[in-house]
Formats: C-alpha cells, sequence, structure tokens
C-alpha cells in the first residue's frame, strides 16, 4: 500500500559506506528526526566503485555493491514496518559505457555492431563513422597502433573493447580496423552517440522506443508490482526525445498513486508544464525562492563595484560558444538532421543554430506552455544577425515538420544550458556566489517577500506535492555555507574592504579568481579557525575544480599547470597566513546572523508548499562545497548523540517541523496558504505565513540591520486562537511582538493549541 509523501530523507547510496543493511540501522534515527520517506540516490547496477550511482551500466539488476534485490527488500520491509516508504532515484537518459565490459548492452553493440539486439537501444550516429561507432577515448588518433589482442579482446591500459568473431586475426591496429567501432582521440571532439551533455562515458538510451523502455524498466515495474517503493525522482528527463512521452508510460507503469517528481531545472519565468503526469520538480525553484529571501537587495550596488562590470551578453556568449566547441558533434548531426527534412544546408547553418540557441531561456522549449520560446528566439537572433536570416528560415522549416529535427534541438538547448551555465558561468560569476546555484538566477539579486508569497501561494493551489529542497548532491555548495555567503550582502562594504586588505596582504594570481574563491572560504571556515588537513585537502579540491570549470585560465581538457599551481600556492598561502585570522575573526563577527538565515531559511523550506527532502546530514549545520564534497559520509552517531540531546538549533528545527508534519499530513499535503505581514518598523524583517487552521510559521531576515534598530513596534499578525510555539514552549495569541516571539530563536513555529 502506497504511504502518503509527507517529507523526504536523502541518502547517497555507495557499497562503500552506504548500502541497504546501513540503511536499515539509520531507520531508527530517521523515525526519530520524522522522515516519513527514505529517498534513496540510484541503486541499479553502477560502475565499479561508483560513488553516486549515476553511471548505470546493468539497468535490469539492484545493485550487488549495495546488497542486490534481497537486500532492498530487506531494507523496504524494515521501513515499513517503523511506516515509513522508499523513493527511488532512478536514470532513464543515459548509462555508463566508461569501462565497455561492465555494460552488456553496450558491449554487445560494439561487438556486434547494427547485428546486435541492442544497437536501437543507444542513439548511434551510424552515418558519421560510416557504419561504425566513432569512440572517442583515446589519448590521441595515434594510440591506435598501441591496441593489442588479448583472445577476443582488444586492450589499451585499463581500456577493453571486444572483438566481433572471426575478426581477431593480426596486430592490434589491423583487428580494430575490422570492428564495428572506430576509437578516437578525444580531443577531436566528434562522437558516435548522443552523450548526457558532453560526457563520453554516459551514452544516452532511446526511451521513445517501447523495447527499449520496457527493458530499462522491468526492474522498477517490479519494484511497485511488489510494493517495495512509493515512489521515484526522474533524473534529467529534458536529455530524453520526448520527455511528457516517457512520463506518460511511467504513469501507467508505476500507478496513479506513485510520487513522482522530475528534476526539471526551471528558468525564473519558467512554469511547469501542468500537463506532465507528474507531482512537480525536484525543488530547485523552492531552493532560489527560500535562498533568495535572506539576500539583502541593499548590498546589490557595493558587491556589483567589488566584482566590476557584468558583461550582459556573457551568458548566451557562452552558450553559443558551447554548441560550436564542447557540443560540435551534437550540432554536426542536428545540422545534417535540418538539411536531411528540408534538402537545403546554407552555409551559416551551424553559426546560426548556436546563435538562435544562445536565445532560448528554457532547458527546452518544446513544452505545450512554452510555445512563444521559439519564434520569439528565432525572432530575436534575426534581428541582432540578419545574416542568419536564411538559415533561420530553413531551422524554422525543419522544426515544423521533422520531429527529430525538433528532439534533437531541444536535447542540444539543455545540454547548451547546462554546460555554459551551470557549469561555466556560475563558476566565473564573483558577485555574490550564494547566488549561482542550480535553478539559480545570479542576475536577480534575491527574491522579494511579494515574489516568494506569490510563488508559494502558486505551488499550494498547482504543485502542493512538489519536492523541495536546499541542497542536494547537484548543488553547487550546501545550504549553510550558501546562508553565511548570503550574509555578505548585508554587509557589502566591510567585505569588500576586506577582500581589497586581503588581496594586498596575499597577492592572488588573478583577481576575479581570487574573489570568487574568497567567497567560498568564507562560507565553509571554521569557527575556531583551525584548518585541518581534511578542510585543506577539501578546499584545494574545490579550487581546483573551480577554475577548471570557469575555463578562463585553465580548463579540464587544457589545464593549465602554472596557473593551478599558482591558485594552490596561493590558497595555501590564504590558509597560514595572516588573512586566516581575520577570516576567523569575521566568521565569528557574522556568525550569528549566518545562523540565523540558516535556520530561516530551513523552517521555511520545511513548512512551505510542497514536499520537503532533507539531504543527509543537512538536518545540522555542515560545511559541505560542491560535488564530490557533498557526498561524503555523515557521521551519524554524532547526529543520533545531539538529537538525544536536543542542544542543536538546526537539528531541532528540523526534529520539530517534521514532528508537525506527520500530526497534520492534510495540512500540509494539500492545507492552503496564507502570507502573514508583519506591521511596524521593522516588519520588512518578518516573513511569515498560516498553513491551514493548525500552523503558523515565522522568521526573521537581514539581522544585522535588525540588530541596529531592534523590532520596535513591529508585531506578528496571528489568526484567532492561541497558538504554542513547539521550538520555544511559549504560548501567544492575537498580533504578539515580533520581539517576543524571536527572543530565544530566529524562527518560529507556532501550532493552534486552543485546548
Amino acid at each position: 500500500m502506497t504511504r502518503p509523501v509527507l517529507s523526504t530523507y536523502r541518502l547517497q547510496m555507495r557499497g562503500d559506506c552506504c548500502t541497504f543493511d546501513d540503511a536499515i540501522d539509520l531507520l531508527d534515527y530517521l523515525d526519530r528526526l520524522g522522515a516519513s520517506h527514505l529517498y534513496l540516490s540510484p541503486i541499479l547496477t553502477a560502475a565499479l566503485g561508483s560513488t553516486h550511482g549515476y553511471d548505470v551500466t546493468d539497468p535490469t539488476t539492484v545493485s550487488a555493491a549495495l546488497g542486490g534485490p534481497d537486500g532492498l527488500r530487506r531494507l523496504s520491509e524494515a521501513a515499513r514496518a517503523r511506516d515509513i516508504g522508499l523513493i527511488i532515484d532512478i536514470v532513464p537518459n543515459h548509462v555508463g559505457v566508461a569501462h565497455p565490459e561492465q555494460n552488456p548492452w553496450w558491449w554487445d553493440v560494439l561487438r556486434y555492431g547494427r547485428a546486435s539486439a541492442y544497437a536501437d537501444y543507444f542513439d548511434i550516429d551510424w552515418e558519421l563513422g560510416e557504419g561504425r561507432i566513432v569512440l572517442p577515448v583515446l589519448g590521441s588518433d595515434d594510440d591506435v597502433a598501441d591496441l593489442r589482442v588479448d583472445g577476443d579482446r582488444l586492450r589499451l591500459g585499463d581500456l577493453v573493447f571486444p572483438v566481433a568473431p572471426g575478426t581477431a586475426t593480426g596486430s592490434g591496429s589491423q583487428v580494430h580496423d575490422r570492428q564495428h567501432y572506430r576509437l578516437t582521440g578525444w580531443r577531436n571532439g566528434i562522437c558516435g552517440y548522443r552523450r548526457f551533455f558532453s560526457i563520453t562515458s554516459l551514452a544516452a538510451l532511446r526511451q521513445e522506443d517501447p523495447a527499449v523502455f520496457d527493458a530499462s524498466h522491468a526492474e522498477i515495474k517490479r519494484w511497485f508490482d511488489e510494493g517495495l517503493v512509493d515512489g521515484l525522482r526522474i533524473d534529467h528527463p529534458d536529455g530524453l526525445s520526448d520527455p511528457a512521452g516517457y512520463l506518460r508510460r511511467l504513469r501507467e507503469l508505476t500507478g496513479p498513486d506513485a510520487w513522482i517528481v522530475v528534476e526539471k531545472i526551471l528558468a525564473a519565468d519558467e512554469s511547469l508544464d501542468a500537463s506532465l503526469t507528474v507531482d512537480g520538480t525536484t525543488g530547485y525553484d523552492a531552493l532560489r525562492e527560500v535562498g533568495g529571501l535572506f539576500i539583502d537587495p541593499a548590498g546589490e550596488t557595493a558587491l556589483s563595484a567589488l566584482s566590476g562590470p557584468r558583461e550582459p551578453e556573457a551568458e548566451r556568449t557562452l552558450k553559443a560558444a558551447a554548441v560550436t566547441d564542447t557540443l560540435a558533434s551534437e550540432l554536426g548531426r542536428l545540422s545534417r538532421t535540418i538539411t536531411a527534412a528540408t534538402g537545403q544546408y546554407p552555409q551559416q547553418l551551424p553559426a546560426a543554430l548556436a546563435a538562435l540557441i544562445s536565445r532560448i531561456g528554457v532547458y527546452r522549449g518544446d513544452y505545450p506552455a512554452l510555445g512563444a520560446v521559439l519564434p520569439m528566439a528565432l525572432q530575436e537572433t534575426a534581428s541582432s544577425a540578419p545574416e542568419f536570416t536564411d538559415a533561420l528560415a530553413t531551422v524554422a522549416v525543419a522544426l515544423s515538420t521533422s520531429t527529430e529535427a525538433v528532439t534533437r534541438f531541444n536535447q542540444l538547448c539543455g545540454a547548451a544550458t547546462a554546460k555554459a551555465v551551470e557549469d561555466c558561468l556560475f563558476y566565473r560569476d564573483a558577485r555574490l556566489v550564494a547566488l549561482n546555484e542550480v535553478g539559480g538566477a545570479p542576475d536577480l539579486f534575491g527574491v522579494s517577500v511579494a515574489e516568494f508569497h506569490q510563488r508559494t501561494a502558486t505551488r499550494a493551489r498547482v504543485w502542493p506535492t512538489a519536492m523541495t529542497t536546499l541542497s542536494t548532491h547537484d548543488t553547487k555548495r550546501g545550504e549553510d555555507v550558501r546562508a553565511r555567503i548570503g550574509v555578505l550582502s548585508q554587509v557589502p562594504e566591510i567585505w569588500a574592504d576586506a577582500v581589497e586588505r586581503w588581496t594586498a596582504l596575499t597577492e592572488p594570481p588573478d583577481r576575479a579568481t581570487a574573489l570568487f574563491l574568497w567567497q567560498n572560504i568564507f562560507g565553509a571556515w571554521p569557527g575556531d579557525g583551525t584548518v585541518s588537513d581534511d578542510l585543506r585537502g577539501r578546499l584545494h579540491g574545490y579550487a581546483e575544480k573551480a577554475i577548471r570549470e570557469a575555463a578562463v585560465h585553465t580548463s579540464w581538457h587544457d589545464p593549465s599547470t602554472d596557473f593551478e599551481d599558482a591558485v594552490h600556492a596561493w590558497l595555501d598561502r590564504v590558509l597560514d597566513g595572516p588573512n586566516a585570522q581575520e577570516l576567523t575573526a569575521l566568521v565569528g563577527r557574522l556568525s550569528s546572523h549566518a545562523r540565523s538565515d540558516s535556520l530561516g531559511q530551513k523552517l521555511l523550506q520545511l513548512t512551505a508548499p510542497g514536499i520537503p527532502d532533507v539531504y543527509q546530514g543537512t538536518e545540522s549545520a555542515e560545511d559541505s562545497l560542491v560535488d564530490p564534497d557533498n557526498r561524503r559520509p555523515v557521521d551519524y552517531p554524532v547526529l543520533r548523540a545531539a538529537l538525544e540531546r536536543g542542544d542543536d538549533p538546526k537539528l531541532r528545527v528540523t526534529a520539530a517541523a517534521l514532528a508537525l508534519r506527520r500530526r497534520y499530513p492534510e495540512t500540509f499535503r494539500a492545507g492552503g496558504y496564507t502570507p502573514l505581514l508583519g506591521s511596524g518598523s521593522a516588519g520588512r524583517h518578518l516573513v511569515a505565513f498560516a498553513r491551514g487552521e493548525d500552523v503558523v510559521v515565522a522568521v526573521s531576515r537581514w539581522t544585522v540591520r535588525l540588530a541596529e534598530s531592534g523590532w520596535g513596534d513591529t508585531l506578528l499578525p496571528l489568526p484567532d486562537g492561541r497558538w504554542t510555539d513547539r521550538l520555544s514552549g511559549r504560548r501567544w495569541a492575537g498580533p504578539v511582538a515580533a520581539a517576543d516571539v524571536f527572543a530565544e530563536l530566529p524562527v518560529a513555529l507556532l501550532e493552534r493549541t486552543d485546548d
């Protein structure tokens, strides 16, 4: 029997530290915390040693490393005994092919080519390789000469490939020339199959083919047939040929009661298409809205001056470059598809496509609700670049007549956005990096209370059971790090002075890079100033990833040893020099305000419309940065002890909110949302709302200025009745002074207790 989802607790499953049996051992803690459902990262068989599970190699089996099907059943039964359900993350868009021998379907295609029973499972560009699959896995094309024959396999270092029957005679290169695949250098930028974004180790599946859907979802169907799980999280459906069609088939498989949420990253002015047969998104939209409330717009001018002029065309420039360079293989295939559909290949076609895609402001624009996106982008592109007029006409004809052209165009749009914005621009923009988050909009400096209430009320009405979140395995930094960095919007002059002073003390190799890294260092800096070896290593790992993603002075494809060494040396000077003391002092000065914002955003996320997810460990303060840092094992004995003691403020807030969700399930799943506006001199520092007739939530914000002025005559309006704060135990009725409500904590969770 499907259990209604009230909240989820996300676990990153890993064979080395978080198996099904490990999860069973956590159930008593999660029950005490108040989670209604355990939400697991992908559990199907993935690449050996995978710490994330998104590189599935066999979608027909549950990972033996995690405990196999028996382990999953044990977990489901143990969870059900505590009235806890299971939600599973699935990956329909792609499979892992880094080591072909680990993926039975891919291995068979490489061995038998088009004669393979699985040849149609993958989106292979047979035309590109003249009947062979182009595999860009070599350091250079010349490496083919080093291949050696090993029985029915070809080997090069740790790479292994199958040999077609009857073709194993001769040297390695001779045998290679007879295969259904052609190994090439990865720097050529040519790939013979559709990838997940630009990751050649992840090959896309053709879920639009019923045979592929049935084969890749047989194990998932078993989970629902046997009542093992209650719902699914769908990884990146925008990469599929037909996301809406896929989700319809999935709904038929799971049944009408399954809770299904999709990793659909929405632009700030984009709504989830209401025709989709899902419960909502995985919550990046809510993350932006909740976090943005605590960004003080008064800091925008000073922080903009510190970071320097913003390039208005930066996003479009990066997207066009991503399409032309990083995704050149996909661009070439789209161009050929358009030519096949129209019989024309204008000389400017590739450039026109890159320019057009740069103006598509959403991941893909072929959802019914987004019908105006493409024609507007066509018009804007033609107006800004008249030389593309003929090519754009050809594109329009193809997108009006060819389903394949529409599909490939929109798949390329999503990949371009991910590579250019999330994986590049968000590592360059150094104005306030707390805004640079998946689903974020750094150009919009925070979220007003008016926007927040309007968007949240809409969620209550249209998507009441969508997921909400503050941290995921993909966020650029954890929620507490983001909250602390956000406080800088309240003290921009203090921050600017500090940066100038620190830069003079420890000159960086590049000012913009340093400004970006300073904020992240500040966000993760320990309160006591002790930089452990672990933290030092994590900061160096983060710095390297950040500068390579930014791709200004170094990159993943062409790393600059000189620049990277200079950044690492600078970082060590920061960690060991006089800057460290000043960092500690500033963290101490602002720590109470950072804690206030951390508690405020947590309580809002846990109680506002939607189904809140608690990412592992984030029920307490933590300092994670981007992956893989945010996938580290969690110290649950410490969390258990803190929950027992009740002295961890964030853990108290989390447990109290989840307990209230259990007590009033219909209030939180379907109850109304009523904004409550504070009155008085400090009313702007108060955000409050009522859920149904039973719950009132209030949080304080922008507390740096508030500490100077105080609450004064500010009042929190309360609906009729008597109310008890489940965090402080104090009771209230009628309009109450904000100074009294927030005397102990910067947040309040009130339950109606008229009796």
